[in-house]
């Protein structure tokens, strides 16, 4: 006589082809053309968004970590790269022929729950404002580059 086994359901386990992307903040600089690192950035103060080369926005990733645990962090981190300090964590570095970050500057980040803040680079830190109005695109006319 032979006994008939029973054996467990097999459950072959599927593996992703890659990891899902860590969380991110990208941060997205608007360089104030009205006051360039003299005074704080005033709403009606005329902005334009750095781009990279082919007029595409420059837009920094930073990855969530202990380093760049939110909003703040995350502007920190793209104004050291707005002043040639290393690139962020994707290896883009700022562009050479384009001013630093500085002072009456706005850093628009999007978190990775997808929140959006506006903050103005002050002489020490940042603060939140309102979402600019006044963005002009002078990508044609290089005026966001250093003479």
């Amino acid at each position: 006589m032979t006994t008939h086994l029973h054996r467990p359901p097999t459950v072959t386990a599927r593996t992703a082809d890659h990891a899902p992307a860590p969380a991110a903040y990208t941060a997205t600089a608007h360089l104030n053309t009205d006051s360039h690192g003299t005074r704080p950035y005033q709403p009606g103060h005329t902005l334009t968004q750095v781009t990279r080369a082919d007029g595409s926005p420059l837009r920094l990733v930073f990855h969530a970590s202990a380093r760049i645990t939110d909003h703040e962090a995350a502007a920190d981190a793209a104004f050291t790269v707005g002043n040639y300090q290393g690139p962020d964590d994707n290896g883009q570095s700022w562009p050479a022929d384009v001013r630093t970050v500085s002072v009456g500057d706005i850093v628009k980040v999007t978190g990775p729950d997808h929140w959006i803040i506006h903050l103005s680079v002050d002489s020490c830190g940042f603060s939140a404002v309102p979402e600019p109005t006044t963005l002009v695109n002078l990508t044609g006319t290089r005026a966001t580059h250093r003479p």
